[in-house]
C-alpha cells in the first residue's frame, strides 16, 4: 500500500511539473505573438502615417514582450485589438 501511494504521488508530480512547462511553453509562445503582432502594428502606423503614439506604440519588440508577460492574457488580447481598430479606423480615412 505505502509502495502504491509513493508511486501515486511520483506520477503526480511528474504530470505537474509537465503541466507547469508546457503552461510556460504556451505563455512565451503566446507572448511572442503579441510582440510580433505589436510590431508589426507599429510598422502598419508608420507605413499609413497614422502618427498613433503612446505605450503600446513602439518598435521595441522586447518591450512588447516584457509587458506581455507580465499583464493577464485579457489584457493583452485587449492592447492588440485595439491596436487594429485605430489601425482599421486610420486605414479609412
Amino acid at each position: 500500500m505505502v509502495l502504491a501511494t509513493r508511486t501515486a504521488l511520483i506520477v503526480s508530480a511528474a504530470l505537474a511539473v509537465q503541466f507547469a512547462f508546457a503552461a510556460a511553453a504556451q505563455a512565451q509562445s503566446t507572448c511572442k505573438w503579441y510582440a510580433a503582432t505589436a510590431l508589426k502594428q507599429q510598422q502598419d502606423n508608420e507605413r499609413l502615417k497614422c502618427g498613433f503614439k503612446g505605450d503600446s506604440w513602439h518598435a521595441d519588440l522586447g518591450r512588447h514582450l516584457q509587458w506581455c508577460k507580465s499583464v493577464s492574457p485579457d489584457q493583452w488580447k485587449t492592447a492588440a485589438r485595439e491596436r487594429e481598430q485605430q489601425l482599421a479606423a486610420c486605414a479609412r480615412r
